[in-house]
């Protein structure tokens, strides 16, 4: 298991990006992932494995399929990370704006 790496790494690959996206409709097995994808199932696999390290996606056995979807603690992660960059984008804007204004 991969433990210090971002959940950013994981979507600078493109397949990886489409499979995340296409889990935010919901939970899909592997089999209803690849079909959307120009990759095989093995592939899609082994992308789901590296995102799942990094906590965005978590799975369930069902029978004899993994049904994936977006893990919601991951997902917050990522989202409070970009959220701190647009916080301190508002904040130099208010800073920059209060200064013209005096």
């Amino acid at each position: 298991m991969i433990t210090n790496r971002h959940p950013l790494d994981a979507l600078g690959d493109p397949t990886r990006r489409q499979i995340f996206e296409l889990l935010r409709s919901g939970p899909r097995s592997v089999g209803e992932l690849a079909a959307g994808l120009p990759v095989s199932r093995p592939a899609v696999s082994q992308h789901l494995r590296v995102l799942e390290e990094v906590g965005l996606v978590t799975h369930q056995r069902s029978g004899t399929r993994n049904v994936y979807e977006l893990d919601s603690g991951g997902v917050t992660v990522l989202r409070d990370w970009v959220d701190g960059f647009w916080s301190d984008a508002l904040a130099r804007f208010k800073a920059t704006a209060e200064r013209k204004g005096e």
